[in-house]
């Protein structure tokens, strides 16, 4: 069967479940820390300290069992894309190449004033940027960052050169 049907399919199980006992917010916060701290793969339990709340605990115990325990992570990422969509909340993915508050409030007011609704910032710092920023919400991207105006720059000069010769 295909990964993105099963995850899709427990990830709209789990929002079914949070929306009848009410934990939808913990659960999402939950998911969220779980794939922050997540490489490739299955995410890490370690940023959750007070324990799983009930319907994640469950969603993992019921992914074991059935043996699909490498879904997880993709059945938390719609599980967070699909909440955010029922509850109007927009997910901001900002990266910069040095901490700035002021960006983060220009960018979360930016985002509230084109796409209404609430607005969660996660912010990271990424020296490899080089300077600016980048940032996604939902399925919009805005890249104005150094390190893609130089590659740009360069990809400019290498097609120029190539028709020179």
């Amino acid at each position: 069967m295909n990964t993105g049907v099963i995850s899709s399919r427990y990830a709209k199980a789990l929002l079914m479940l949070v929306d009848k006992t009410g934990g939808g917010e913990r659960a999402f916060d939950q998911a969220r820390a779980l794939l922050s701290g997540a490489e490739e793969g299955t995410p890490q339990w370690a940023p959750l300290s007070g324990g799983l709340c009930p319907e994640i605990s469950s969603l993992v115990l019921l992914m074991r069992r059935k043996g699909r325990s490498e879904h997880l992570r993709l059945t938390l990422t719609h599980f967070v894309r699909l909440w955010c969509e029922e509850n109007d909340v927009h997910l901001v993915h900002l990266r910069s190449a040095v901490p700035s508050e002021e960006l983060e409030k220009r960018v979360e007011t930016a985002v509230a004033s084109r796409f209404g609704g609430k607005v969660i910032m996660d912010s990271r710092t990424d020296p490899d940027l080089i300077g600016g920023f980048v940032y996604d919400v939902d399925d919009y991207m805005l890249d104005a960052s150094v390190r893609t105006q130089l590659e740009r720059i360069r990809r400019q000069l290498t097609s120029n050169t190539e028709r020179l010769v």
